[in-house]
């Protein structure tokens, strides 16, 4: 009686895996099918043009002198003069970072390739965020005209720092576009578009902005530094799916 009922128990679960749609291979793994669902997937870019709200100006003080204490002390004092001319400018000191100090010697070197200690290089670079981009020419300008030669000017750029409203508007049209995609091949294929499935987002990005500088060459005793914005194209790319129904 007791092996009657194993015998009955074993043919209970082997009819359970069967109709559970398992498996039992020759390495005890369990295969599982599961339904495809049919559908499409599409991928789509959404861009925006927007004008840039800031500009980047990232510059650089430098010192030579015979020690290097000496060298550092000269690019502390112009480091300050910049500093002081961004105050005079109304730049927010948040917005002024200090990107690198450093001091390496510096070598001549004669015909035969002999090496020659003639002093020491002193610098410090900054990253600076000018907001208003009305007067981020005449920020340069103050700078330069403060450190005078002993400057040099890294990156001026604008830049997108609130991409927040433009990125919203770029996902509404990339979504609009992989659904006009979408659709278009359940035409194609006789079928009706289904629920979606699934959405990925790939990337938000800002596109190479316009030549930002310029002279203004206009009446005065100097010219003028001129930031051009430009546009900038920041863009949303998406991946979504859609399941297919049969049609009526």
């Amino acid at each position: 009686m007791t092996n009657i009922k194993r015998a009955i128990g074993l043919i209970g679960a082997c009819s359970l895996i069967a109709s559970c749609g398992f498996s039992l291979g020759e390495e005890n793994t369990w295969d599982v099918t599961q339904p495809i669902e049919t559908g499409v997937t599409v991928e789509a870019t959404g861009s925006i043009k927007v004008v840039p709200d800031a500009v980047q100006f990232n510059f650089s003080v430098f010192a030579i002198n015979s020690t290097s204490s000496g060298a550092l002390e000269r690019a502390t004092g112009l480091a300050s003069q910049a500093r002081e001319a961004l105050g005079e400018s109304d730049i927010d000191k948040d917005d002024i970072a200090t990107q690198s100090v450093s001091i390496y010697p510096e070598y001549s070197y004669s015909q035969d390739g002999k090496q020659n200690l003639i002093g020491f290089r002193a610098t410090q670079s900054f990253a600076v965020t000018l907001r208003d981009t009305a007067s981020a020419g005449e920020v340069v300008d103050a700078v330069v005209a403060s450190v005078g030669t002993d400057l040099s000017i890294d990156t001026l750029a604008p830049i997108l720092i609130d991409s927040k409203d433009a990125a919203e508007q770029a996902r509404e049209s990339a979504i609009k576009l992989a659904k006009k995609k979408a659709e278009d091949y359940a035409d194609l294929l006789g079928v009706d578009l289904g629920n979606v499935i699934s959405v990925r987002e790939f990337s938000t990005s800002g596109a190479t902005p316009q030549s930002w500088l310029r002279a203004d060459l206009a009446v005065g005793e100097s010219s003028k530094t001129v930031v051009d914005l430009g546009t900038q194209e920041v863009s949303v790319t998406v991946e979504a799916r859609w399941a297919f129904v049969s049609g009526n």
